[in-house]
């Protein structure tokens, strides 16, 4: 059984926030894989299904981004889930718009939801971090990650988020191995499809362009 935990602050005036990239991803993720309606438990919005054949449980903790661990640990600690089956789903400013990363343990590194999820269930989660892009200046990340994406943004955001939730199968699989590869690439070929060049014309050999030449000379209008 697998907890995805998705991160963000709840309330229209926030839905669009960057910071709610992590509630946009775990509702994509319960629509495409058919989750029950959501529920109101464990001070959250909860969902339940299947991926893959594996057991998922969804959350999106109400309790606004600087007190999710409360809601995490309510639940984990219901179904008694690990540290590490729990995928926490959260905006990372030190990604640029549209790259996704995937690690287990570290530091919340200023992040006010890893740090309650730390401080109640500890750092050893995986946590699939979402390029949100950086202000360019930390006196600007407050108003960056609470300011909506732009009109030219939120396709791209819609489609990097069904990207991550039909890459799911794979690093659910991935995740018993340790390495993440598969579905982080799975995820990049979506969002940035391979070009397919046109095939080069094969060059003609020295003697067939003579002969060629030849026949057009010989030719009477």
């Amino acid at each position: 059984m697998r907890l995805l935990v998705g991160l963000g602050n709840p309330g229209p005036s926030y839905a669009a926030n960057r910071h709610n990239i992590g509630f946009m991803a775990v509702a994509a993720i319960s629509h495409r894989h058919g989750f029950s309606a959501p529920k109101s438990r464990f001070d959250g919005s909860f969902q339940e299904g299947e991926i893959a054949g594996e057991r998922v449980l969804a959350l999106r903790p109400l309790t606004y981004m600087n007190d999710s661990g409360r809601s995490v640990a309510a639940a984990s600690g219901f179904f008694k889930i690990d540290p590490a089956d729990i995928l926490v789903f959260h905006d990372e400013i030190e990604l640029v718009f549209g790259k996704i990363r995937v690690k287990r343990g570290g530091g919340a590194a200023g992040h006010n939801g890893l740090r309650s999820i730390d401080g109640a269930i500890g750092p050893d989660y995986w946590r699939v971090r979402m390029g949100v892009d950086h202000p360019g200046h930390p006196d600007l990340v407050r108003r960056h990650v609470l300011s909506d994406f732009s009109a030219e943004e939120r396709p791209v955001v819609e489609k990097f988020c069904f990207a991550v939730a039909d890459a799911m199968p794979l690093l659910l699989r991935d995740l018993a191995k340790g390495e993440p590869n598969n579905f982080l690439n799975k995820v990049n070929v979506t969002l940035n499809p391979p070009v397919r060049r046109p095939p080069k014309e094969k060059k003609a050999k020295d003697g067939e362009a003579e002969k060629d030449e030849k026949d057009t000379d010989g030719k009477t209008s």
